[in-house]
Parts: C-alpha cells; sequence; structure tokens
C-alpha cells in the first residue's frame, strides 16, 4: 500500500502546483526534474524496485520541486514564515531544495552502485556516492546558468538568488551537506531495507 499511496500524494501535490502558478515557464523548469523520475520510477517498479527508503525520499524530493515551481522558491509561503521566525535575510526554501538534491541522490546512488557494482560498503562507497551528489548539483548549476543565457530575465525565479552573489557555492554546499547527513543518518536503515529486497 506504500507505493500506490505515495504515487497518490506526489500526484495530488503535482495537480495542486500545476494550478496557476505564479509563472508558468518557471514552473515547468522546476517541476521537469520530478515530471521525468516519478514515470521511471513507475515502469521499472517490477523489473527493478527500489528499497521503501528510497522511494519514499524520491516522492518528497518531487513534492519539494513541485511546491517550488507553484510559488518559486523565493516566495514559497512557508519559507516566509521561517524566514521571519529566524529573522533571515531570504527564504530558505531554495536552501531547502539543495539540501535535498544531495540527500535524495545519495540513496540513489548509495542503491544503484550496491545493487548494481562489485562496489561494497566502505570509505570507497561514501566517497563515490558524495561525488556524484556534487557532480549533480554542479550540473544543475550549468543548467541554471544555461537557462539564464537562453531566456535573459525569464530566468530570473528559475534561478533564484535573491541577490546573493554566493548562491551558486551555497546551493553546491548543502547538496554535499545533504548527500553527507543521508549517508550518516540513513544507511544501516538503508542497508536493513537492502538485504530485505535482496532476500525476497
Amino acid at each position: 500500500m506504500l507505493r500506490p499511496a505515495l504515487l497518490l500524494a506526489a500526484t495530488v501535490v503535482f495537480v495542486l502546483s500545476a494550478i496557476e502558478p505564479y509563472d508558468r515557464f518557471t514552473w515547468w523548469l522546476e517541476v521537469l526534474p520530478g515530471l521525468i523520475a516519478l514515470p521511471i520510477l513507475l515502469r521499472t517498479r517490477h523489473r527493478f524496485p527500489l528499497t521503501d527508503l528510497v522511494t519514499i525520499a524520491i516522492t518528497v524530493h518531487a513534492c519539494i520541486l513541485f511546491i517550488g515551481g507553484h510559488w518559486t522558491y523565493a516566495r514559497v509561503p512557508a519559507g516566509d514564515w521561517v524566514q521571519e521566525w529566524l529573522g533571515l535575510a531570504r527564504n530558505p526554501y531554495d536552501r531547502l531544495g539543495h539540501l535535498a538534491q544531495g540527500f535524495v541522490p545519495a540513496l540513489i546512488a548509495r542503491e544503484l552502485l550496491l545493487r548494481t557494482s562489485p562496489l561494497r560498503r566502505g570509505k570507497w562507497l561514501f566517497t563515490l556516492v558524495t561525488c556524484m551528489c556534487l557532480a549533480i548539483s554542479a550540473f544543475y548549476e550549468l543548467i541554471e546558468w544555461w537557462a539564464a543565457i537562453g531566456t535573459g530575465e525569464a530566468a530570473e525565479d528559475f534561478l533564484g538568488t535573491q541577490g546573493d552573489v554566493w548562491d551558486t557555492q551555497w546551493d553546491m554546499f548543502l547538496a554535499l551537506t545533504g548527500a553527507v547527513v543521508a549517508q550518516f543518518t540513513l544507511a544501516r536503515v538503508h542497508d536493513r531495507q537492502l538485504e530485505a529486497l535482496e532476500g525476497a
């Protein structure tokens, strides 16, 4: 029942995000990764089922993208509340998105490497997963750059810099942090689920 419930939740959040978003062009840019990932999960669920942990993480990440797409990351109301509560200079929802951009791919990369390569648990797995997440984050920053060059001011909301000249570096640092935290906090739970999946 977990997977249908997750699909339903992601679908509801997606549909709500599509209703009168702040900017339709930005919405498409923001939700596209989720629209790519979820169908792939559906198509491969029988041939290559993922652990519940990774499936939940991907669903949560997709919802973060859909919510950010609806308002744009700089205007998400929950981020405004946190900004006011903590006295921050900017809406922190974008920071959450980039933390997730390291956290979730770390779990995905870990699972794929352990299930499809000779690599085993240990320092090399941790290092390679972390490097993969940094590469994904850096590539996403390049996509933001290309979008800005290709569309000019239309990509301002997609970039979400909110006037921070160090936004790109912060984004990659948070992805790195997310990747490290995911591995330190969830590796044992993930390993147990992988063992159960292999034994099924």
